[in-house]
């Protein structure tokens, strides 16, 4: 008798909550924040590194492609309802990042120590926290 062929595991999904609601928008500018700025280790010296540092080595395209990516926890936070004050320091943030990036060799080097989207996430996650006490985090 012949055995039926093992079937395939189905692929895993990940899937990011949808919606404007606090909790959502929380889950999702902090996954691109940990894609951007703590993806991966350096081997051997333990430093967190992300996508915003290895994009940034392209030149030119590279620091276009991260602004973007920095914009977007930026749009979330407008769209949140956060005050403009808030809104401008996190355009700042990401300024700063987008003009030290485009230094060639040295704006790579401080792209590693000056992380402008764990800033605003730290800035949005207070905002939150504050505004919207129901989907604080227990972090440890």
């Amino acid at each position: 008798m012949d055995k039926p062929l093992p079937r395939r595991p189905e692929p895993m999904a990940f899937a990011l909550p949808t919606g404007n609601d606090p909790a959502s928008v929380r889950a999702r500018v902090t996954a691109m924040e940990r894609l951007l700025e703590r993806s991966f280790t350096i081997p051997g010296v333990n430093m967190p590194v992300g996508l915003d540092a290895v994009i940034g080595l392209v030149p030119v395209l590279g620091d276009i492609v991260t602004t973007a990516l920095g914009a977007y926890i930026l749009w979330e936070a407008r769209n949140l309802g956060m005050p403009k004050w808030k809104l401008m320091r996190m355009g700042a943030n990401v300024l700063f990042d987008t003009a030290i990036g485009a230094i060639p060799l040295v704006g790579d080097v401080v792209d590693l120590a000056f992380r402008s989207n764990t800033k605003n996430l730290k800035i949005l996650i207070r905002h939150i926290d504050k505004q919207h006490p129901q989907t604080r985090l227990i972090e440890g």
